[in-house]
């Protein structure tokens, strides 16, 4: 893979070359690779067949969570959110101490290496809200909860420049990774003002169904808004805001 330099920029393939467009700039790269299928035949690339069908199930399971998310998600994620959040799924599917290389699976993983993942690294949770919360998932009840007792938003929200209102945002989920189903509750706080005031409690209650046997997750996040002539606008199009799982219950 090479990167293109000059004042013309290609896209498309010349000969053995392939000149396209990435996040990281104009790129370019020479056509080869093994024949697809020796891959899917050749004994020599079973462990290719294997990693690549758990790649596959990581794809699969990424997206059936930002599908879950996805109310929360569509103003709190960056561009390689995708990516990021597969490799962490691999890391889950590979902790699968039961099934057979190329069978292992989300379910026989260990979700909880989910928790902490940060759907937007331009504005992390951990580096935006320093309010003290607690986030607890109740199997029994379904309900998933967050808490987070009166703060000055001020001192407790570290806002982009020019954010003059936030709010809190909540999300319970509940992920059958098998069945590719889910269900969903979402919770928000109102705009409120980010100054010297203190805030109300803030309590969110996102249920799901009682007693599930699947893998259960909190998101939490905050959103920045700024006030122009009494009209409240997404700071910067939410390209700052935070979103992570705060818990995860994998069962």
């Amino acid at each position: 893979m090479a990167r293109q330099k000059g004042i013309i920029k290609l896209k498309g393939t010349i000969g053995d070359i392939t000149f396209y467009k990435t996040q990281d700039g104009h790129l370019a790269r020479e056509k080869g690779g093994i024949d697809a299928s020796r891959i899917a035949s050749d004994p020599a690339f079973q462990r290719t067949r294997e990693n690549g069908s758990e790649f596959g199930r990581a794809g699969k399971a990424g997206k059936i969570l930002r599908t879950a998310l996805r109310a929360l998600l569509l103003n709190s994620a960056d561009g390689r959110m995708v990516s990021r959040l597969t490799q962490r799924m691999m890391q889950v599917i590979q902790a699968d101490l039961i099934s057979v290389r190329g069978l292992r699976n989300v379910i026989d993983g260990e979700a909880e290496l989910l928790a902490g993942f940060e759907f937007n690294i331009r504005g992390k949770l951990g580096t935006s809200l320093f309010a003290p919360f607690v986030g607890t998932i109740d199997r029994a009840s379904g309900e998933i909860t967050v808490d987070l007792d009166s703060f000055i938003p001020a001192n407790m929200i570290a806002a982009p420049i020019g954010t003059t209102h936030f709010k809190i945002i909540s999300a319970g989920a509940e992920i059958d990774f098998e069945a590719e189903t889910f269900v969903e509750a979402h919770s928000e706080t109102a705009i409120l003002p980010w100054d010297a005031v203190a805030t109300v409690a803030i309590n969110h209650v996102n249920a799901v169904t009682p007693a599930s046997t699947k893998p259960l997750f909190l998101a939490l996040g905050v959103e920045f808004y700024q006030e122009v002539n009494g009209q409240m606008y997404a700071l910067k199009n939410g390209a700052y805001n935070p979103l992570a799982l705060v818990q995860v219950s994998g069962l």
